[in-house]
């Protein structure tokens, strides 16, 4: 009879819980490429480097910017020129008006005046020139940083694809940086399982390598199977308080069958 509970108790045990085994995940990974064309001039950071947000993890040296820059810089000298070539001849012929006074030639007169609204004309468009090359050269400043890739947030670097001299090229990936702070766990759950889990179920991990347990929710069941395997994704976010935890880590997951009995 002892043996015969016994037996209905580990059955009823083992109904009520399974196990699933999953990897360590980042919530949080970014892939670090370039904005503009260049060669990479120095490199500040390598793989396991932990960073700080807005920390340069390299520079670059682009001839294009450096031509872009010149260019728009030579623009705005010239407009700056022109402006105080206008207001030089402006200045000329208001002194030329004031010697003659309303007393001198008509036709002199007249002259003068159509040669001010000229030059005041020629000094409000060089002015906008300005203006707009003033913009330009602020858009240059602006593009100089992107010469500069700094790190989006906190994390460590796991992957570097480049070398000081490499040539990058936008879309090219550089770096592959991982936020620590916000881990979560993946797993695969089999079809005949999906029905015994729901997002928001509590669940049990364990990292078995540092002998750690606590507490997970499952964030997300993925409804998108595997047509080889028959089996779904989840999700399951937990806190890792102090303990160090590193995405790729072997990981198990306890979790409940009860809804199943219930259905």
């Amino acid at each position: 009879m002892l043996k015969t509970l016994l037996f209905v108790l580990i059955l009823t045990l083992n109904l009520e819980a399974f196990s699933i085994t999953g990897t360590v995940v980042s919530d949080n990974q970014k892939m670090i490429g370039a904005r503009f064309m260049g060669y990479v001039k120095e490199i500040h950071f390598e793989i396991g480097d932990k960073v700080r947000r807005e920390d340069t993890l390299f520079e670059m040296e682009s001839a294009e910017f450096d031509i872009l820059k010149n260019q728009a810089d030579l623009f705005l000298e010239q407009a700056e020129i022109m402006v105080e070539m206008y207001r030089t001849k402006l200045n000329n012929i208001r002194r030329e008006k004031a010697l003659f006074g309303d007393k001198g030639d008509v036709d002199i007169n007249k002259h003068l005046e159509i040669s001010a609204e000229n030059t005041q004309a020629g000094l409000v468009a060089a002015q906008a020139l300005v203006k707009n090359a003033t913009v330009k050269v602020k858009q240059m400043a602006t593009i100089s940083n992107y010469l500069e890739v700094k790190a989006p947030n906190d994390g460590i670097i796991v992957q570097k694809n480049i070398r000081v001299g490499d040539l990058i090229v936008p879309g090219m990936l550089s770096m592959l940086l991982v936020d620590l702070d916000h881990l979560e766990i993946e797993a695969q759950i089999s079809e005949n399982d999906l029905l015994k889990v729901e997002a928001g179920d509590e669940v049990l991990v364990r990292i078995p390598s540092i002998k750690f347990e606590t507490k997970g929710t499952i964030k997300s069941v993925v409804p998108n199977a595997n047509p080889m395997t028959h089996t779904f994704t989840i999700r399951v976010k937990f806190d890792k308080n102090d303990k160090k935890i590193y995405p790729g880590m072997y990981a198990k997951i306890d979790l409940n069958s009860k809804r199943s009995r219930r259905d």
